[in-house]
């Protein structure tokens, strides 16, 4: 029993729990993160390379599809408009990178083709897109 005289005792929050709850949604976002990539290309089955490397600069993606459509930033075009196009995107000044993104089952001779017309184009670098192969266990 309390006496009259006596003080309420002091209501205190601990935010050690609070602190960690944070800590630990902030570390699910970070991490989350990390695993969002940017697609500009179609879904194409990219054939497999060890020395992969990213490509920062500015991108534009031609996309050959596993049938030999072309694509260029996710828009069909034809191989005759292609060099056009590319330089059409072409700001002065720019050197950007053109990314081949073809499937591993188009012909050789389509993609070579298309390396030939973005080679034409002056100023134009060329990439072409591959993923890390998978490890086996």
């Amino acid at each position: 029993m309390r006496l009259p005289d006596e003080p309420e005792p002091s209501f205190q929050i601990n935010i050690l729990p609070m602190i960690d709850v944070i800590f630990a949604i902030l570390t699910f976002f970070i991490m989350s993160t990390l695993f969002l990539t940017r697609s500009e290309g179609l879904p194409v089955n990219l054939p497999g390379a060890i020395t992969t490397e990213s490509q920062p600069q500015s991108q534009l993606v031609v996309t050959i599809d596993r049938s030999g459509n072309l694509s260029l930033n996710r828009q069909s075009i034809e191989i005759n408009a292609l060099e056009a196009q590319v330089q059409q995107q072409i700001t002065a000044g720019e050197q950007p990178v053109v990314v081949i993104n073809a499937d591993t089952e188009v012909a050789h001779g389509r993609v070579v083709a298309v390396m030939d017309r973005i080679r034409a184009i002056p100023g134009a670098r060329l990439a072409i897109a591959t993923q890390r192969p998978q490890s086996s266990p």
